[in-house]
């Protein structure tokens, strides 16, 4: 019975021992310092406390960094004359090689036939899916009049239907660019060895473009009251 009274009391005194030195340690655990530094010196209580983890490496401003194994890292020094330059690396396969397409030109492009035109105004006509107006040419709109003397006749219609009366049953050949499907195009066009645009300004069923080479045909087509520049037809 007393050794169990001596236990409890050697342990009651080793619990008090503990409190002490855990409430000692978080006490003086602000003024710490492992013990292979020296202790800072004693300031007044007016004086700036410095930090305690302050770098210990001498930082002063405006000084250059210590160069390390500058001969190992550092570039080599440029003379006056300038970078030294090197020929390129060759590519890695042949489409490095490779030229760029070329891209096609008028004169290169194929003629194409376009069989059954229709005609939808006096230089415009529809064949085989594709829109084309004739190159170097200004269309009668088919919904225009014109005026001979007294006479008001609907030349945009005439000028239509002989368009069409000269196409019906034959096939144009025309220089078309090779995206030509996908919208309206201005080309020149052949029917056999006649100039399309040519035929439609001389006659007067089409008027020639200012930057075309039907001027001199219009003037004909003029002087000879030809199509919608002559009576009634």
């Amino acid at each position: 019975m007393g050794e169990v009274r001596s236990t409890g009391r050697l342990a009651a005194t080793l619990g008090s021992l503990g409190l002490v030195a855990g409430a000692l340690l978080i006490a003086g655990s602000r003024h710490w310092l492992p013990p292979d530094l020296p202790s800072p010196p004693a300031q007044d209580a007016g004086e700036d406390r410095p930090a305690l983890h302050a770098p210990i490496h001498d930082a002063r401003p405006g000084q250059p960094a210590r160069r390390i194994a500058e001969n190992l890292i550092a570039p080599p020094p440029v003379d006056a004359s300038g970078i030294e330059r090197i020929e390129p690396r060759p590519p890695l396969g042949e489409l490095g090689l490779a030229s760029p397409l070329k891209t096609p030109m008028p004169q290169d492009w194929p003629g194409t036939l376009l069989y059954r035109p229709v005609a939808s105004s006096s230089s415009i006509f529809e064949a085989m899916g594709r829109r084309v107006m004739i190159s170097g040419t200004v269309d009668i709109d088919p919904d225009r009049t014109c005026a001979f003397g007294d006479a008001v006749w609907p030349c945009g219609q005439r000028a239509r239907a002989a368009f069409n009366a000269w196409m019906r049953g034959r096939a144009l050949k025309c220089l078309l660019p090779p995206d030509a499907d996908r919208f309206a195009i201005a080309a020149p066009c052949m029917l056999g060895k006649q100039d399309v645009g040519a035929w439609l300004v001389a006659n007067g069923w089409a008027i020639a473009s200012p930057s075309g080479i039907y001027g001199k045909a219009e003037s004909v087509a003029r002087g000879a009251k030809m199509g919608i520049f002559g009576p009634p037809q």
